[in-house]
């Protein structure tokens, strides 16, 4: 059994857009980022907007309520880089978009 679930499947994600899944009870934002995808926790830790739904410039989203910055590479806020979101990991098996999302503690 894989670790990875299959969440899109590859030119469903625009370019520097993202796209908000539920795996394993967790919502998931995967973006798309000069042809390639990567995910990080959908969940603002601000208010709680879908990271998914903000705009991507230069590898960073912005928080659509509140304009909070996180970098979609590693999930890093960028006001203040000893904060992070969750990041997971992506791979593209086929067309297929996979992320592997472990369980929660």
């Amino acid at each position: 059994m894989s670790d990875y679930t299959t969440v899109a499947k590859v030119g469903q994600i625009p370019e520097g857009r993202g796209a908000a899944f539920e795996v394993h009870g967790r919502m998931v934002a995967v973006f798309c980022v000069q042809g390639e995808y990567f995910a990080i926790d959908d969940c603002c830790p601000h208010m709680g907007a879908s990271l998914a739904a903000g705009c991507v410039q230069e590898g960073v989203v912005a928080c659509p309520w509140h304009a909070w910055r996180f970098c979609v590479y590693d999930g890093t806020w960028c006001d203040n880089r000893r904060i992070k979101i969750d990041r997971f990991e992506v791979r593209v098996q086929g067309d297929a978009i996979q992320v592997r999302v472990p369980p929660e503690p």
